[in-house]
């Protein structure tokens, strides 16, 4: 078997995937527009892309499953930084002075995920 998506569950799937379209640089799949009951971030291969599927709840307790992202053109802090200015939210900050550590952050529907340190960072 591979692993083809990850999927999540959305109030607003078009919204929610534009966002993390901006914070990946991944593309929104041809054919998704605002409305649709899923919606799909295509990942270049062979990372499994985003499927953003509406669901009539609201999110209400931690997620179970969360996503891990290492940069790869900016700093962890500078991420950080984008994904704020983007819309997402800090939801701990576990940065240690030394420089390890990292950020669980929320997307604008409160999925939690984290932003490591890059891997320039790491081998720094």
């Amino acid at each position: 078997m591979i692993l083809r998506h990850i999927t999540i569950d959305a109030g607003n799937p078009y919204e929610l995937a534009q966002f993390w379209s901006t914070v990946t640089g991944w593309p929104v799949a041809d054919g998704d527009v605002p409305g649709d009951d899923e919606v799909l971030v295509v990942a270049p291969a062979p990372v499994p892309g985003l499927l953003f599927i509406a669901v009539p709840e609201g999110k209400t307790v931690k997620n179970r499953v969360h996503l891990d992202w290492g940069p790869t053109e900016r700093t962890r802090n500078e991420e950080v930084e984008r994904i704020l200015s983007l819309g997402g939210t800090i939801h701990e900050d576990h940065r240690m002075p030394d420089g390890r550590g990292w950020v669980t952050m929320r997307d604008p529907e409160g999925n939690e995920f984290c932003v490591e340190r890059s891997e320039a960072e790491r081998a720094g």
